[in-house]
């Protein structure tokens, strides 16, 4: 068994000084690899060490972490905990400044993280291969980017050329801040819209801006009287012949350890079956999973 003691043994250090200014995943104990430590992660947002605890932890291992990280990365201007297994994810900075709000780069593109005011930054790091694929392979397209959050993937595909994306989230804080995204990198937003709308009861909508050449989705996995993606991902298949181009791709996101993969595909099948799987994308190599339990992504197209 591991303790966090045994940290600084463990963390990919190498990531983060190899590419000071770039965010990264330094420890991903939640990939079940280090047992004793599946409830620790550590991130690089520079310039902050961002712990993740989603179990208690003793305050004296933390603050000999935090004394380790400090030293170990030197652009490290804050380390800071969030306490996740409490209900109100309270964060403590351990050393260093009180840093809540910044912009960090991913593939040379800026995203805008807060730090203490929701339980997530702001954006995925697990999501990156996603955000790449989407760079690489939008080009002119017209992009539907189901449950967006900050638009990161919108990002990415204005990043890389395509004529139109549109948004579509629930809540409007975050497509606020996916606006914000597309300023800092100092993209036309007439290129880009953003939808508050419930997805499940504005399909006529969406089937009317359409046809789209790429939709993307990318839900959460339970949101009480929301999203239950065990019945949701369904209605959206069943959908997609009017909403799509005849030649429309799909990728399709998924992060629910009870399902996975194989789950993803067969619904695929059973409601959109002249779909079929391109390709499965990895997540980052710091996001491996030990039990086959992480992110799927698939890149799917008719046929």
């Amino acid at each position: 068994m591991y303790c966090l003691n045994d940290l600084p043994e463990l963390l990919n250090l190498e990531a983060a000084r190899k590419n000071p200014t770039s965010m990264c995943r330094l420890f991903h104990g939640r990939g079940h690899q280090w047992p004793g430590l599946a409830h620790v992660t550590v991130d690089w947002l520079p310039p902050v060490a961002w712990i993740t605890l989603f179990g208690a932890e003793q305050e004296k291992s933390l603050q000999a972490l935090a004394d380790y990280l400090t030293d170990a990365l030197p652009h490290c201007s804050s380390v800071q905990v969030q306490q996740r297994h409490n209900s109100k994810a309270p964060v403590t900075v351990l050393r260093g400044q009180q840093i809540s709000e910044l912009v960090c780069e991913e593939h040379g593109l800026r995203y805008q993280l807060s730090l203490g005011k929701n339980r997530n930054t702001g954006l995925f790091l697990d999501m990156a291969t996603g955000r790449q694929w989407v760079r690489e392979n939008s080009r002119g397209k017209r992009v539907l980017n189901l449950f967006a959050y900050t638009c990161g993937f919108s990002v990415a595909a204005v990043a890389g050329g395509a004529a139109h994306v549109m948004n579509v989230d629930m809540v409007s804080a975050p497509l606020s801040v996916g606006r914000q995204n597309h300023r800092l990198n100092e993209h036309a937003l007439e290129r880009v819209s953003f939808d508050k709308l419930n997805v499940f009861k504005s399909f006529g909508r969406l089937q009317r801006r359409g046809p789209w050449d790429l939709l993307i989705c990318d839900p959460p996995t339970l949101q009480k009287g929301s999203v239950d993606i065990a019945q949701d991902y369904a209605k959206i298949f069943r959908r997609l012949p009017k909403m799509m181009a005849a030649d429309g791709e799909l990728l399709l996101c998924l992060n629910d350890p009870t399902k996975g993969t194989d789950w993803l595909q067969s619904q695929l099948a059973e409601h959109a079956p002249h779909y079929s799987t391109i390709k499965l994308l990895r997540a980052p190599a710091a996001f491996v999973d030990a039990q086959g339990k992480g992110l799927t992504i698939l890149h799917c197209r008719p046929g």
